[in-house]
């Protein structure tokens, strides 16, 4: 892929293909890439640093496309480590330089960077840095996903550095192709508790002639590939449904839980369902079970009685989505429970505390084994969610 933005635009972040899970629980199978730009007119920027993982050779990277020139701006679109680890090392190097960044990612320096000291200049939304040909207009992006984040457009390539909206997981040379699985994974699992501020700054976003987007994770976007990502991210901010169909999610003790939902499936699909995703919670990687809770509209979760309560890893699942602020779905409830089911009583009383759930009726009670008498009340349950 091409890391090459333009002459005075460069591209100077660093892949980790030896990191397995990003912020310590979410699966990295390829690695993760930490981006960094470097804007160079009359005036030089950097902007954003990296993971202090891959320290030397993003430091090798910008001594090799400064050529000798020296930074005079520092900025910081956002203030997680992953993305701002080397402030101190990059300021100690560089001692005029002037770090930018938000109010409130100044005041979060310190607590990185135990007697931190250097030239600093606050900005929010609607200032503009002079570069020279070059400039830099500042877009306010709290809770996007951090209280302090800022977003920046340069006018004269038209191009947005969106901190880390539109990121993914993946190193930057990932298949482009393939970039709405793991952005989605991401988004979800990142920002998506933060929906209605991620859409304010969307729609700011939209009012941009924006040509490319240079997010702090992924791959460049350009032309038919920002496109998809607009398209996608104004369904994603707005909790919208992505996919028509439905996504039967499960957890099962000794597997019969697992064949109520296996004929579960069989039925929607004999019924014309569009798609039917189906996942088994101690099988899949729990966070694409989130991943696929938002992006279909209609969701079915299956899981026996545990305790007086329900499957723990269902349990656990329903709580994450509470927490990610899940919402506007229609849902069906399937439980089992050999003496004393309790599994759809528990699922119901979380859902209920959601924004805009409907729970379609009837819930099906499975006792022990799937039986013949068992699919009259599952077909019923297809009808429910489907109409």
């Amino acid at each position: 892929m091409n890391r090459f933005i333009s002459d005075s635009i460069r591209y100077i972040g660093v892949d980790d293909t030896g990191i397995k899970l990003f912020e310590n629980q979410f699966a990295l199978p390829d690695g993760m890439c930490y981006n960094s730009y470097l804007i160079l007119d009359e005036k030089v920027a950097i902007l954003d640093t990296t993971d202090a993982r891959t320290a030397q050779l993003w430091k090798d990277r910008l001594h090799a496309e400064l050529g000798g020139r020296t930074p005079d701006y520092l900025v910081v679109h956002h203030m997680e480590p992953d993305h701002a680890a080397l402030i101190a090392e990059t300021v100690a190097e560089y001692p005029e330089i002037t770090v930018v960044a938000s109010a409130k990612a100044l005041a979060m320096i310190p607590l990185y960077f135990e007697n931190f000291s250097a030239k600093t200049l606050a900005v929010k939304e609607g200032d503009v840095l002079e570069l020279g040909s070059h400039s830099l207009h500042f877009i306010a992006a709290p809770m996007v996903h951090w209280p302090e984040v800022i977003m920046s457009y340069e006018p004269s390539e038209k191009v947005l550095f969106s901190a880390d909206a539109f990121g993914k997981f993946g190193v930057y040379d990932a298949d482009e192709g393939d970039w709405a699985c793991e952005a989605r994974r991401y988004y979800f699992n990142i920002v998506g508790k933060y929906g209605a501020p991620a859409k304010l700054v969307l729609e700011k976003a939209k009012k941009l002639d924006i040509k490319t987007v240079c997010a702090l994770h992924g791959p460049i976007l350009q032309g038919e590939l920002l496109a998809e990502a607009l398209r996608l991210y104004t369904i994603w901010t707005g909790y919208g449904v992505e996919t028509e169909g439905v996504f039967v999610v499960y957890g099962s003790l000794h597997g019969n839980t697992a064949k109520a939902a296996e004929k579960l499936v069989e039925i929607l699909q004999a019924k014309g369902c569009p798609k039917v995703a189906c996942a088994d919670l101690s099988e899949e990687d729990f966070h694409e079970c989130i991943e696929d809770a938002f992006r279909y509209g209609r969701v079915i979760f299956a899981a026996p009685t545990y305790e007086g309560g329900v499957f723990p890893k269902m349990e656990q699942l329903l709580t994450h989505l509470a927490h990610k602020c899940w919402q506007g779905k229609k849902v069906g409830l399937v439980e089992n429970g050999s003496w004393a089911p309790a599994a759809a009583r528990t699922m119901r009383a979380a859902l209920e505390r959601m924004k805009d759930i409907t729970i379609v009726e009837p819930s099906v009670t499975i006792k022990g084994a799937l039986k013949t008498s068992d699919i009259s009340a599952l077909e019923a349950l297809a009808d429910a969610i489907l109409s």
